[in-house]
């Protein structure tokens, strides 16, 4: 228990670098690591607070560079009602069937990455597409934990400026997370020691995010990208490999 709280831990620091740099990370790099090293239930329990209040910190940070209002209302609009569902799916499904949502996750996000790195979505097709990206982004988070299939890679093929990007990604996080916890809390999964555990998470998180905001600034983002795809493309493989081992 202790190496698997020291790996917790490690995803977790990793996961607010990731956050503090690009402004996702916290939950594409510890939700894997967590149900690796726990369950999916648990993982996702555990990641609704940093979730939720580090993105009302870089919500509010970069809350002038967001898209538009009319924009966000359709995205996280969207990802409110799909939390809702994927949050439920979690309460039903077995734990080896929820893992394999988990792997299947990870592993579309990066091939979505690697297949169309130079694809660039026009603003007017965005608009039209943003409430059901928002709202699979959404299904994706309540189900695994992991929205970035849906949420990031659709934010990253309109190639947003950082400051825009993470202002968006960050008011979707919060609002989607704002809706998620409720319905955790309804369902029986999210619990008084999971609520503990998340504070813990999150004072990680937070003590993690400035030095990866000092690093997003200074270096190139696909530096920040080969390292998430790298550590993903692990984690879903050990996961895999626990369920049919």
């Amino acid at each position: 228990m202790t190496m698997a709280l020291a790996l917790a831990c490690l995803a977790i620091v990793l996961g607010g670098i990731m956050k503090g740099a690009i402004g996702a990370g916290v939950p594409v790099i510890a939700a894997p690591a967590l149900t690796m090293l726990f369950d999916v239930q648990t993982a996702v329990a555990i990641l609704v607070v940093p979730n939720l209040l580090s993105n009302v910190v870089q919500g509010w940070t970069y809350r002038r560079q967001a898209m538009p209002p009319r924009f966000l209302a359709l995205f996280a609009g969207g990802a409110m009602a799909g939390v809702v569902v994927g949050s439920w799916l979690l309460a039903v499904l077995s734990k080896d069937v929820l893992s394999l949502f988990v792997v299947a996750a990870v592993v579309l996000y990066i091939a979505l990455r690697i297949a169309r790195p130079g694809w660039v979505l026009k603003m007017p097709l965005a608009q039209r597409l943003a409430a059901p990206a928002g709202a699979l982004g959404g299904l994706l988070q309540g189900a695994t934990g992991i929205s970035a299939p849906a949420s990031i890679t659709f934010l990253n093929a309109m190639r947003l400026g950082r400051e825009t990007f993470i202002g968006t990604i960050s008011i979707y996080f919060l609002l989607m997370t704002a809706m998620q916890i409720p319905a955790l809390w309804g369902l029986g999964i999210l619990t008084g020691e999971r609520l503990a555990q998340g504070f813990a998470a999150l004072a990680l998180v937070l003590l993690s995010m400035p030095f990866g905001t000092w690093l997003g600034k200074r270096a190139r983002p696909e530096v920040f990208d080969r390292i998430m795809l790298g550590t993903l493309a692990v984690l879903s493989a050990k996961m895999l490999y626990d369920v049919v081992a």
